[in-house]
């Protein structure tokens, strides 16, 4: 094992796993990663690891040769181990030569280390267990703080393929959408009695995200009427509400409270399919998850409400990306609510009007 502060890879490199089981934001924001090494080395085939049901995000993505999939349990413990072993199987039929895990977990170290690739580089996790470093063959340490904040999570992966001399041209993150996928949103859409928007904006809907895998990055439902209403009555816009399944209770009993044209579509789309759906909206409007990052990705302008994780960290990038954060001292605090309560109080004094006043900003730029 190496641990330095840089490397220079000379071996000529044709097979090339990125490993990153994260969740599906770390997914999205890892793509400007993904092309660093397609453009460093464009004689190699570039493939990526990612938990299941993360693939299908970056099955349209030019620049990956294989998508392979982390499964989760499930079934017994016979039939677990069978799934490990095959996946096991297929990456050692691969023969990487390079191995990449952009993550401080155990799995990903342990799945680098069973590719039985010959160069197998991460970052140097002081906080990980001892044994967790020792499966690469090519640690980082020490990398130098920018002397200026860079906006967005790109850069945490970024940061780790500049020490192996991996240089990207971009720090935004894109996300492909294919035909096929775009066949089975327009089907979605009509069985939810809706329609693409209209190039003259006459009929103009937009997507909200009430929910996240955090109670304590959520938004109040009643706030979450007034908004919806308010979007209807005022400007005439719709809204169709995205979600997973476990969230589409949830989702139902919001638009069953909401006036005008609302659609619960949470739970009935794919992440490629939602992709897909985002990349419709006239803008998405949502608390900090998955889908901001997502309709980003597909060019969708985007609103976030921030509580107490740190926007700069992770809301997209651009002119087209706004956030809404509450104005107290403690913002932000990087806690799961106030005093390990999974409340934040940052949120629930969150006005409806701050969030009004940056959605007619957004429209009236356009």
């Amino acid at each position: 094992m190496l641990v330095q502060d840089h490397f220079k890879i000379t071996k000529q490199i044709r097979n090339v796993l990125v490993i990153q089981l994260g969740d599906i934001g770390d997914v999205v924001w890892a793509t400007p990663t993904l092309w660093a090494v397609k453009e460093t080395y464009p004689q190699a085939n570039v493939s990526v690891l990612l938990r299941e049901g993360f693939g299908c995000l970056l099955e349209a993505d030019p620049s990956i040769h294989k998508i392979f999939e982390v499964k989760s349990a499930h079934g017994n413990l016979i039939s677990n181990i069978i799934d490990q072993l095959q996946l096991i199987k297929k990456l050692r039929q691969e023969k990487f030569d390079l191995v990449f895990d952009l993550r401080s977990g155990d799995r990903g170290a342990i799945m680098a280390l069973l590719t039985g690739a010959a160069m197998r580089g991460s970052l140097h996790y002081t906080a990980a267990p001892f044994w967790r470093n020792w499966l690469f063959t090519h640690l980082l340490i020490g990398l130098p703080t920018p002397k200026e904040r860079i906006l967005g999570a790109a850069e945490q992966s970024l940061r780790i393929l500049r020490g192996f001399g991996i240089t990207g041209k971009t720090t935004i993150p894109k996300l492909w959408v294919s035909d096929h996928v775009m066949t089975r949103v327009y089907k979605v859409l009509a069985e939810c009695s809706m329609k693409p928007v209209a190039s003259d904006r006459s009929y103009r809907w937009i997507t909200v995200n009430p929910f996240s895998r955090w109670s304590h990055k959520e938004w109040a439902n009643d706030k979450w009427v007034s908004i919806i209403n308010w979007l209807w009555n005022e400007f005439n816009i719709a809204a169709a509400i995205v979600g997973s399944r476990g969230e589409a209770a949830r989702a139902g009993e919001l638009a069953d409270k909401c006036a005008g044209n609302v659609y619960n579509l949470a739970g009935k789309t794919t992440l490629a399919e939602l992709a897909g759906v985002l990349s419709m909206s006239s803008f998405h409007l949502g608390v900090d998850s998955a889908a901001p990052h997502i309709a980003a990705a597909v060019g969708t302008p985007t609103l976030t409400i921030y509580g107490p994780s740190d926007w700069r960290d992770w809301a997209p990038v651009g002119d087209n990306h706004h956030v809404v954060v509450s104005n107290m001292d403690c913002v932000p605090c990087y806690k799961k609510g106030c005093d390990g309560s999974e409340r934040s109080l940052c949120l629930e004094t969150l006005e409806v009007k701050a969030v009004q006043n940056a959605v007619r900003k957004m429209l009236e730029k356009g």
